[in-house]
């Protein structure tokens, strides 16, 4: 190994370690972080000894992304609000199978779902599940028997199920509920919007405390539709509006003077209604939108 170029063998793998960094930690900003600490130790590591750089960066960056998690779920703790993760736009470039699976595990609802797990257990979950990693591989990188990690995994994967956020949405669908939720909020009509929500759907925000927005969390088709009405029409219709993806599936980035004020991304049921609205508000995880769309693992 010791006649290959460092550099360009990790920027092969930093698209894979983005997308795993992301997952793992639920923010573009730590996740980037988190790949550039890697670079820096594969730059200094001993790359005549590494027989699989690959694997190598593969662990460096899923134990880093694990202790960087367990430090921010204790700052978590004192967040002002709602917590969501960061958006990321993203596009992709492979066939629509994929780009559809592809999205399954990027959406905020399973961003949230994932929430629930330890970090190993993510971290287990990720590997295997999302980025078909032999279950001899990710013990190996989680430093466990493999008897433990299948078992791991498979806690995981029930609550994953459990929470049924992993079916794919037609993109079609996703149109039509854009369409109707800005008819709702530019003309206050909502009874378009009505017939796509399901009965319990929920929405929230996230403003980290920086900035004004809805508290708590509004449940229940009647009393979001009447949000939507009446206090979101009141400040969003004069806003610009930029139909776009985030985080693999269809959204709307609102700007104002120029600025992005809120980017809304939507969950839905295997039946296609939507089931949760985010609303993200926090100017520092919005600040990141700008870079454009992120071509993901």
């Amino acid at each position: 190994m010791s006649t290959i170029d460092p550099t360009a063998v990790f920027e092969e793998r930093r698209r894979h370690l983005f997308g795993l960094a992301y997952r793992i930690l639920g923010s573009r900003a730590d996740a980037e972080d988190a790949v550039q600490d890697v670079f820096i130790k594969w730059q200094a590591a001993d790359h005549a000894g590494i027989a699989t750089p690959a694997a190598w960066l593969t662990t460096l960056c899923t134990r880093h992304c694990i202790d960087m998690l367990r430090d921010a779920q204790r700052s978590r703790v004192d967040y002002v609000g709602t917590w969501l993760p960061e958006p990321i736009q993203t596009r992709t470039e492979d066939t629509p199978e994929t780009q559809a699976m592809l999205a399954s595990s990027l959406s905020m609802a399973f961003l949230l779902l994932l929430e629930r797990l330890t970090p190993r257990e993510r971290a287990a979950y990720l590997l295997h599940e999302i980025f078909e990693t032999p279950y001899a591989e990710v013990a190996e990188m989680l430093d466990m028997e493999e008897a433990a990690c299948r078992k791991l995994v498979s806690r995981a994967s029930i609550s994953i199920a459990q929470g049924k956020v992993r079916h794919v949405t037609p993109p079609q669908v996703q149109d039509g509920l854009l369409a109707a939720f800005r008819e709702a909020i530019i003309a206050g009509s909502t009874e378009s919007l009505a017939s796509l929500l399901s009965d319990d759907i929920a929405l929230c925000a996230d403003s980290g405390g920086k900035v004004s927005s809805i508290e708590g969390v509004v449940q229940g088709k009647g009393s979001v539709l009447t949000l939507i009405a009446t206090q979101l029409a009141r400040y969003w219709a004069a806003y610009e509006w930029l139909p776009c993806e985030i985080n693999g599936g269809r959204a709307i980035q609102l700007r104002k003077n120029g600025e992005i004020a809120a980017a809304i991304t939507f969950a839905y049921n295997d039946k296609g209604q939507a089931t949760n609205i985010y609303i993200m508000r926090n100017p520092d995880k919005l600040d990141g939108l700008a870079f454009g769309p992120e071509v993901l693992s």
